[in-house]
């Protein structure tokens, strides 16, 4: 069953008429400033806009803010003095992502229900239990709680109820069925599962456990269809030219993009580059002249191997910390000591050292915004707080501990620094992938032999 587009009563609002109160001047600095509720200078901009439930003119204010390592956001917020009718509503105002997302949260209790979620309007709901989807672009994007998600279904169901019961009486009443079974949901009677599928990239859901790992909380990463990529307005790509292999492996290739930081326009520098002793990776770099931010990222250039790779180093000495360390997109990373593991594509592509990469975790972790804060649960700023420091002693040398990086498609890489001999601090394994590795790897449906018989005519 599907909300279709009833959740939402009528769109925001739109400007009408000259703005209702003067907008606030710009503040220095960028446009999206990180949200705190001790930046007296960051105040909305109201406009006045026409209320489309009364067609008197109301007030939208906009609030352009950036949460610390996630996303820039436009929150806007509309009422109207006449009707008092009122809306609010959250819009991604940075780039779309390079792979959608898609969480898969099992609720098993009412403090689930509390879990903080943002939805983007590209975003599907689903609640497989019971059959039920709310569509991609059948509501706004909205920052809210996973009880908040159901209580708005419930609300777009609802809304059009009285014509039904007029009109289709026996439509009506399976409706109201259905109502009821999604009220009995955030009563948590029994687990159920909730699925936000965002094409995207721009979705969360929140770990109340974090640092360390959610089991009932799973995050995929994937590649998006074509079908998905129009809906999005994304346009396909064309043929490139194709270069010559010498050109690649010497030229510095440039091209421009925008800096995820201040999206100002940047140019990004990418090289084809040999590591010693593994293979062949494509190093991207992006300076940005504007705010001084700078990233970089690693392809890998060559096939996904035949085997997965895990790579186990015990960590002994401080010396341990210079090691050069490829990491790939599709690598996991796990500390058994700090019961953490980093998932699949958290972080990107890296190429760096052992510090390095400890210190990239330890600012993902202990700068999330939803665990900072109010919306912080209680204990959970000593809990991280306790993390940092257990990884900085790591990083130090103060403590021994095992680092463990494991990548399904075999391109990541940590150094030997006995090579050619072995390190009898690093265990490197080699394994057969599962069934669920090549799926996420989307490995299974490629088919490299014989496909020609497919495409012969039939006769």
């Amino acid at each position: 069953m599907s909300a279709g587009g009833a959740v939402e009563p009528g769109p925001l609002g739109a400007a009408a008429a000259p703005p209702h109160a003067p907008a606030q001047p710009p503040a220095t600095g960028h446009l999206f400033r990180p949200i705190s509720a001790e930046d007296e200078e960051q105040q909305p901009t109201e406009i006045e806009s026409l209320c489309m439930n009364c067609y008197h003119n109301g007030t939208t204010r906009l609030l352009l803010t950036k949460i610390p390592f996630f996303r820039e956001i436009i929150v806007s917020s509309f009422s109207c003095e006449h009707c008092g009718w009122n809306n609010t509503e959250i819009h991604s105002a940075g780039r779309i992502q390079d792979q959608g997302v898609r969480y898969t949260l099992t609720i098993r209790g009412l403090e689930d229900m509390n879990r903080e979620v943002v939805k983007t309007d590209s975003a599907t709901t689903r609640i497989p239990e019971l059959d039920f989807e709310i569509p991609a672009f059948s509501q706004k994007g909205a920052l809210t709680t996973v009880e908040g998600l159901i209580n708005r279904a419930i609300s777009g169901l609802e809304q059009d109820q009285p014509t039904r019961r007029a009109s289709e009486e026996a439509i009506a009443e399976r409706i109201d069925e259905f109502i009821v079974k999604l009220k009995e949901l955030k009563q948590v009677a029994s687990p159920f599962t909730l699925i936000i599928d965002d094409p995207s990239g721009n979705s969360f859901v929140e770990n109340p456990h974090a640092p360390q790992k959610d089991d009932f909380l799973v995050i995929t990463h994937y590649s998006r269809t074509l079908q998905q990529d129009e809906m999005l307005g994304l346009q396909a790509g064309g043929p490139e030219e194709k270069l010559e292999e010498e050109d690649l492996r010497n030229e510095v290739l440039q091209f421009n993009t925008n800096c995820p930081e201040c999206n100002a326009p940047a140019q990004t520098n990418m090289k084809l580059v040999q590591i010693p002793h593994f293979k062949e990776v494509i190093i991207m770099a992006t300076i940005c002249e504007n705010c001084g931010h700078r990233t970089n990222e690693v392809k890998s250039g060559g096939a996904v191997e035949p085997l997965g790779t895990k790579i186990t180093l015990h960590i002994t000495d401080p010396s341990d910390m210079t090691r050069d360390l490829l990491k790939s997109e599709t690598c996991s990373v796990e500390i058994p000591e700090l019961e953490f593991e980093l998932g699949m594509a958290v972080l990107g592509g890296k190429f760096t050292t052992l510090e390095g990469l400890l210190k990239d975790i330890r600012e993902l972790v202990i700068k999330n915004p939803f665990t900072l804060g109010d919306s912080s649960c209680p204990g959970q700023s000593e809990k991280l707080r306790e993390f940092s420091q257990k990884l900085d002693q790591i990083i130090e040398g103060g403590i021994k501990a095992h680092f463990i990086m494991n990548d399904p498609a075999g391109n990541s890489y940590l150094q030997n620094v006995y090579a050619p001999e072995d390190d009898p601090e690093m265990k490197v394994e080699h394994y057969k992938r599962t069934f669920d590795q090549n799926e996420e790897l989307g490995l299974n449906d490629m088919k490299t032999e014989g496909y020609e018989a497919g495409l012969s005519p039939q006769r």
